[in-house]
C-alpha cells in the first residue's frame, strides 16, 4: 500500500467513525516487514520472514474512550462493520473526562526534516547477502579456540511505515528501517560454561559492521573463564556503555506521567530539585540525524522538542502525555523518550579503569529489580575486579544494592565512549561508594 493509499484509507475511516456517532477519532495505518536468519554448525538453524499490516482506531464517544485494531484492510464493508461495532461497544464503557484528543495547537505542523531513519535500499538487499553475513560471522569463531562449545550467529532486519490522521486536524507519517548482526559464543571454563555475545546494528545496510563481531564475542566469552564472587564490599563501580541503560532505566520509568499521577514514582514532587550529581546532564533530542529514536512527532501527534531532562543533577521535566497532563493539571511534554543523550566526559573507558585503585568494572546485569515508589534496587552483576588500574580477574554472582537517587548522586564520571547504536546514547559511567554483596 502506498503512502497516499494509507492516507486515503485513514481519512475515510475517520470520516466514517464521525458519521456513525463518534465525536472524535484517531486512525493509524501501518505496515511492517521483518526477516531473520540464524546459523549454527555451518547450517541454517532458523529462517523467518513476516509481513504485517493493519489499522488501529481510537474512538471518543460520549466522553468514553476505546482503542481497536484490525488486519483486514481490503474490504471496506468489513471495515465499516468493524468501526460501527467498535463505536457501539464504546458506549458501554465508563465515562472518562480526561480522554480527549490533544489540543490542535500542540500538533506538529512544521516542515518535515529528513532525519535519515529510513534506508531506501531496504527492498533491494539480496536475501543471499543476509545469509552470507550470518555465516561469515560464525566463521570468524569456528575452530579458533579448543574451548569453544557452541557458536550461533544471526542476521535480522526490519522496515516499518505508518500514517496517522485525527479528526481535529493532524496528519503525519513515519518510516524506519534497521539491520543487525549478532554472535553468541559459549566456552568451556572447567566447572562453568561462560557465554557472551556481541553485535552491531544500523539504520542503513551499508553502515552495518560485518567484521570482528564474532571475534569480539569469543574474546568476551574467554575473558569470563574463572568468574567467581569476591567479598562483600563498598567500592567504586564502572558500568560499560552498552550496559549503562540498565542502571538508567528505573530513573526514566519514574519520570512517566502515569507513575507520577499514581504516586508510584520516587521522583514525585522532585521537579526543580537535585536528584543526581553535578556531572549528570541528560537531554532528550528527537532531531539527531540517524538517531534510533529520531522523529518529528510522538504517538499522539504532539510536536517534539529538544529538552533537558536532568541538568547538572537537577530534574527539569517529566514525560507526560495529554491524558496524564490533564489529570495532573500540567502542560503535556510527550509520552516517551526519543534519543536520550547523556553528556559525556573527557576520558576513555581505558583511562577510567586505569584510574581505579580498586573497584569493579561491570559488563552485564543479571536479574534484579527496582521498587518504583522508593527507588531502592537490587541487581545481579558480572564483570571484572580492577586493582591498581589493572583488570585482575573476572567476577560474577555479585549483587549491588542501594537507592537510585543515591546511586546517581554518587556518579563521579562519564566516559567519552558514547554508544550511538541505541536510542539511549550513553557512555560508560563511574560511581563511587557502591554496595556489593558477595561471599
Amino acid at each position: 500500500m502506498t503512502k497516499e493509499e494509507k492516507y486515503k484509507l485513514a481519512k475515510w475511516a475517520v470520516k466514517h467513525a464521525l458519521e456513525k456517532g463518534a465525536q472524535d477519532a484517531r486512525v493509524s495505518i501501518y505496515e511492517s516487514q521483518n526477516s531473520s536468519v540464524e546459523v549454527r554448525e555451518e547450517k541454517i538453524d532458523k529462517l523467518e520472514q513476516s509481513t504485517r499490516s493493519g489499522l488501529s482506531i481510537s474512538l471518543y464517544v460520549d466522553n468514553k474512550y476505546s482503542a481497536h485494531s484490525t488486519s483486514r484492510l481490503n474490504n471496506k464493508e468489513e471495515l465499516k462493520s468493524f468501526i460501527e461495532e467498535a463505536i457501539a461497544g464504546t458506549r458501554f464503557l465508563a465515562e472518562d473526562e480526561y480522554r480527549r484528543l490533544p489540543e490542535p495547537e500542540l500538533y506538529f505542523k512544521g516542515k518535515v526534516k529528513d532525519l535519515k531513519t529510513f534506508d531506501e535500499e531496504f527492498l533491494s538487499v539480496d536475501p543471499q547477502d543476509k545469509i552470507k553475513a550470518a555465516f561469515a560471522l560464525e566463521k570468524e569463531v569456528l575452530g579458533k579456540d579448543e574451548r569453544i562449545i557452541s557458536v550461533s550467529a544471526s542476521y535480522y532486519d526490519g522496515m516499518s511505515s505508518s500514517v496517522m490522521v485525527t479528526s481535529n486536524g493532524f496528519e503525519g507519517d513515519t518510516e524506519n528501517t534497521y539491520y543487525g548482526l549478532y554472535a553468541s559464543v559459549s566456552v568451556n571454563g572447567g566447572d562453568s560454561r561462560p557465554e557472551s555475545g556481541w553485535g552491531d546494528s544500523a539504520i542503513h545496510f551499508k553502515d552495518l559492521e560485518t567484521q570482528g563481531i564474532g571475534e569480539t564475542a569469543l574474546k568476551r566469552g574467554l575473558d569470563k573463564i574463572g568468574q567467581q564472587k569476591i567479598e562483600s564490599v563498598k567500592m567504586p563501580m564502572i558500568v560499560e556503555n552498552r550496559s549503562a541503560g540498565r542502571s538508567l532505566g528505573p530513573l526514566i520509568s519514574a519520570l512517566n506521567g502515569s507513575a507520577i499521577q499514581q504516586k508510584n514514582s520516587f521522583l514525585v514532587n522532585k521537579l526543580g530539585k537535585k536528584i543526581a550529581s553535578d556531572i549528570f546532564t541528560l537531554l532528550d533530542d528527537p532531531f539527531i540525524e540517524g538517531g534510533r529514536g529520531s522523529r518529528m512527532f510522538d504517538g499522539e501527534g504532539l510536536a517534539l522538542k529538544k529538552r533537558a531532562i536532568i541538568e547538572e543533577g537537577i530534574l527539569k521535566t517529566y514525560y507526560i502525555d495529554t491524558y496524564y497532563a490533564r489529570k495532573l493539571e500540567m502542560d503535556p511534554t510527550t509520552g516517551g523518550t526519543t534519543n536520550l543523550v547523556l553528556k559525556p566526559g573527557n576520558r576513555s573507558l581505558e583511562e577510567m579503569i586505569s584510574s581505579l585503585d580498586r573497584g569493579l568494572f561491570i559488563t552485564g546485569f543479571i536479574g534484579g529489580n527496582t521498587n518504583g515508589s522508593t527507588g531502592d534496587f537490587s541487581y545481579g552483576v558480572e564483570g571484572f575486579l580492577v586493582e591498581k588500574g589493572k583488570i585482575v580477574k573476572p567476577v560474577s554472582e555479585m549483587n549491588i544494592t542501594g537507592n537510585m537517587i543515591d546511586l546517581y548522586s554518587n556518579l563521579v564520571e562519564a566516559g567519552n565512549d558514547v554508544y550511538d547504536k541505541s536510542s539511549w546514547r550513553l557512555p560508560s559511567l563511574m560511581f563511587k561508594d557502591v554496595e556489593f554483596s558477595g561471599k
